[in-house]
C-alpha cells in the first residue's frame, strides 16, 4: 500500500515539473513573437524623424496609420500634399502605406504628428529625377494658368508646363486647359531650386502619329480621292484628304503638260481630285495627272469601240473639250 501511494506521489511530482518547465517555453515564444513591437516601443521619437506606417484611419480632415508603436500617427489633410485639388478620400485607402516626417511627438491625445509634404521634400524628387530617366508617362489634371504656361501636381510637387510644350499646335487660350487631364513627361528636374517642368506634346505628337500610321495602313494605292490644298511648294502641294491624312501632289503629277510651279494651276484651299500612286514610309504620294490619263484611255477605247462598232454615244471631240483641270 505505501508502495501504490508513493508511485501516485512521483507522478504528482513528474507532471509538476513538465508544467514548471512549459511555462517558461511559453513565454519565449510569445516574447520572439512581439519583438518587433517591442523594440518599436522602446525606440526614441525625435522631430524631423521619417515614420512609414499603415493607413487605419481616413475621415475628411485626416488620415490615421499604425507605426506598430506605442503611439498611432495623425497626418492632416493640410500636411497630406500641396495639391489644393488633392482629395484625400479617393487617393488614400485602408492598407496604404504612408511615410512622414515627425514634426510634432505628442499633439495631447497621445498622436504622432506626421507631414507628408516635408517627406515628399526628400522622397518625390528622386522618384521624380527616375521618372525622367525612365521617361514615364503621367497623366495629370491641369490645376492652375500661370504667365506663359499652366501648372499641374505629380507626386504633391508643383510643376510647369510651357505653353510651348502643352499642345502640337499653338495654344491662343490658356484658360481653355483649365481641368484638363493630360499625359505628361518629365523633360527637367532641379530638386535644389524645387523646379519641374514637364511636357504634353511629346506624347500628342506621339499619339497623332500613331493614329496617322493606322490610317495610313488602311489606305490602298489606286484609291481616287477628294481633297484639299493645304499648302503650295516649289516641289509640289500637300493635299489635306477627306479621310484627314496629308499626301504630296508633286509638281511632275499635276498636269501632263510641263508646269513651272505648282502655283500656276493649284492655290491654297482649292478642292481637288487625286489618285493614291504610292505609298511608302509612311508617305502618300498624289496624282492628278494619273486621272487625266485614266480618263483619255477610257476615251480612246470609246473611239476604238465606235470604229469597230460604227456607233458612239459621243463624238471624241466632245468629250475632249469637256475635260480640263480642276482650277
Amino acid at each position: 500500500m505505501e508502495n501504490k501511494e508513493q508511485v501516485e506521489e512521483l507522478k504528482v511530482t513528474a507532471q509538476s515539473t513538465e508544467d514548471t518547465i512549459e511555462v517558461p517555453l511559453a513565454q519565449a515564444e510569445s516574447m520572439e513573437d512581439y519583438k518587433e513591437e517591442l523594440e518599436a516601443s522602446l525606440k526614441r521619437v525625435a522631430i524631423g524623424d521619417m515614420l512609414t506606417g499603415t493607413v487605419i484611419g481616413i475621415t475628411d480632415t485626416e488620415v490615421t496609420l499604425d507605426l506598430k508603436y506605442y503611439a498611432q500617427a495623425v497626418i492632416s489633410k493640410e500636411n497630406l500634399s500641396n495639391d489644393p485639388a488633392y482629395n484625400l478620400k479617393e487617393e488614400i485607402k485602408i492598407g496604404d502605406e504612408i511615410a512622414g516626417i515627425v514634426v510634432k511627438t505628442d499633439d495631447g491625445e497621445g498622436n504622432i504628428i506626421l507631414s507628408r509634404k516635408e517627406a515628399n521634400d526628400i522622397l518625390a524628387w528622386e522618384k521624380l529625377s527616375a521618372m525622367m530617366e525612365e521617361r514615364t508617362v503621367i497623366h495629370s489634371q491641369i490645376s492652375g494658368v500661370v504667365n506663359g504656361g499652366v501648372i499641374v501636381y505629380v507626386e504633391g510637387i508643383r510643376g510647369f508646363i510651357p505653353a510651348s510644350k502643352l499642345a502640337i499646335g499653338y495654344v491662343e487660350d490658356l484658360n481653355e486647359w483649365l481641368g484638363k487631364a493630360v499625359d505628361l513627361t518629365i523633360i527637367n528636374v532641379e530638386k535644389d531650386s524645387h523646379k519641374l517642368v514637364l511636357s504634353a506634346k511629346e506624347i500628342a505628337l506621339q499619339k497623332a502619329l500613331e493614329e496617322k500610321n493606322k490610317k495610313i495602313s488602311k489606305c490602298e494605292v489606286g484609291t481616287v480621292m477628294k481633297g484639299t490644298v493645304d499648302s503650295i511648294k516649289d516641289y509640289g502641294a500637300f493635299i489635306h484628304l477627306e479621310n484627314g491624312l496629308s499626301g504630296l501632289l508633286h509638281v511632275s503629277q499635276i498636269s501632263e503638260k510641263r508646269i513651272k510651279t505648282p502655283a500656276a494651276v493649284l492655290k491654297e484651299g482649292q478642292q481637288v481630285t487625286v489618285k493614291i500612286i504610292a505609298i511608302k514610309d509612311n508617305k502618300i504620294s498624289l496624282s492628278m495627272k494619273a486621272l487625266i490619263e485614266a480618263e483619255e484611255e477610257k476615251l480612246n477605247q470609246e473611239v476604238k469601240d465606235y470604229h469597230e462598232g460604227g456607233k458612239a454615244s459621243t463624238s471624241l471631240g466632245s468629250l475632249l473639250a469637256g475635260l480640263k483641270l480642276e482650277k
